[in-house]
């Protein structure tokens, strides 16, 4: 397969993402602070997830709906399920609105359930976002609400600190990283974003029809085969802008583009994204299990039976690599200085199958490849291949014997020719 060029992607930014790695694909103009709308959702759905692993809330608990999320509800110019104060809502329909439907005054009534209040919320958004590292407040991120919407829509009572004018915003690459981190973190959010359509309230006078607005699922207008998540966003000063993410024969990829012109186009410029990279990258093994590393087979061993041991990796070191670029990926090992001594030796005895170090990958090509997970690297464990007993007494004191010896000769011999 030839490798193409980069596709001409007609977005203001955009990224294409490894999920399993965070290795950068493509990018275009990843670190303007953008206003992202729904996308910022899925902070919100991260802290659901999270509400509920640790126990803090369960899904079938009842949620309250409070003065303000039901007026929101009511915006029929928003993206809502209808909400009602004399009404029984639990967690699980009013997450599934928010994931399926992007309900807006159902994401802030989750809000207030698992912080008390949309301020406080908005404090843990930033928090979190910080936590996982998503860059710099202000710069790269900037949390003012839980939804999403322009400030304004919330009828005076936006959170304190922050203005009728504000709107949430991130950067492509904070975005994406935090795709990254919520499908590592809660793979679980896509059983509910790959729902195509779902019915709130079903058999009461207040159902609706939740379409999913990611119309790249499927079974919907623009479907697009593995599409399965994660979240669309639309306002006027934000444009229309998708984080998509697909998965196909074990490659999962993480998409976003940002101020596209229309609502087809966020769906048309990441199918570009999709197609160029399941077509240009594979899964490739680098590294086979029980690779000996060349010209570093061995390691010495002090006062053991035998003066050196074999070393292989531990399992195989596989990597997403773009077409005719796999001899551009050198092995390089790192040992682990702290098993060894002053004369890079192990010390005897030596067990089989002990780590004493690593091997990864530097990469040697012309592209210049990031990773949204600074801190990730390509690496397995170099393991010993054999057991190596201590030597006996007799044999360290010959040893000795013989070293002392040996030093002796060198500097009788050294002394000796000066004098012809």
């Amino acid at each position: 397969m030839s490798v193409s060029a980069n596709p001409n992607i007609n977005t203001n930014s955009a990224i294409l993402v490894d999920a399993t790695s965070g290795k950068i694909l493509l990018q275009k103009n990843i670190d303007e602070l953008l206003k992202v709308a729904s996308m910022s959702k899925m902070m919100s759905e991260y802290l659901v997830l999270e509400a509920i692993n640790n126990g803090a809330i369960s899904w079938e608990q009842v949620v309250p709906i409070s003065d303000l999320v039901r007026e929101i509800s009511h915006n029929n110019n928003l993206s809502n399920v209808y909400l009602r104060q004399d009404e029984t809502y639990t967690v699980k329909e009013l997450y599934e609105s928010v994931a399926i439907y992007s309900a807006n005054g159902a994401t802030m009534a989750l809000a207030e359930l698992i912080a008390g209040s949309e301020e406080s919320f908005v404090n843990m958004m930033n928090d979190k976002a910080m936590q996982l590292e998503l860059g710099e407040y202000g710069v790269d991120y900037k949390f003012v609400n839980s939804t999403g919407l322009p400030n304004q829509y919330l009828l005076g009572k936006h959170p304190e600190g922050t203005t009728e004018k504000d709107e949430n915003e991130l950067t492509v690459r904070a975005t994406a990283k935090l795709a990254f981190h919520l499908l590592k973190d809660y793979p679980e959010v896509l059983e509910t974003a790959s729902i195509e359509r779902k019915i709130f309230k079903e058999g009461t006078e207040d159902f609706i029809q939740m379409d999913n607005w990611n119309w790249m699922l499927p079974g919907l207008v623009y479907g697009y085969p593995d599409v399965d998540g994660l979240k669309t966003g639309y306002t006027a000063q934000a444009g229309y802008s998708f984080t998509g993410t697909a998965e196909r024969d074990n490659v999962r990829l993480i998409t976003v583009v940002t101020k596209t012109s229309s609502l087809e186009e966020r769906f048309s410029e990441t199918k570009k994204l999709l197609d160029y990279g399941f077509s240009q990258f594979s899964i490739e093994e680098l590294i086979p299990k029980g690779y000996r590393p060349e010209g570093q087979e061995t390691v010495g061993v002090s006062k053991g039976k035998e003066h050196e041991v074999a070393v292989i990796t531990d399992e195989s070191l596989i990597s997403f690599v773009r077409v005719g670029e796999r001899d551009n990926y050198i092995p390089v090992v790192t040992f682990d200085q702290e098993r060894l001594n002053e004369n890079g030796e192990l010390i005897a005895p030596v067990e089989k199958g002990e780590k004493i170090g690593t091997i990864s990958l530097e990469y040697v090509g012309e592209n210049d490849y990031e990773f949204i997970d600074s801190n990730y690297i390509a690496q397995v464990d170099v393991i010993t291949n054999e057991a190596i007993e201590e030597a006996g007494f007799f044999s360290l004191v010959l040893r000795s014997v013989g070293g002392f010896f040996s030093e002796l000769w060198v500097t009788l011999y050294n002394a000796i020719k000066g004098w012809f």
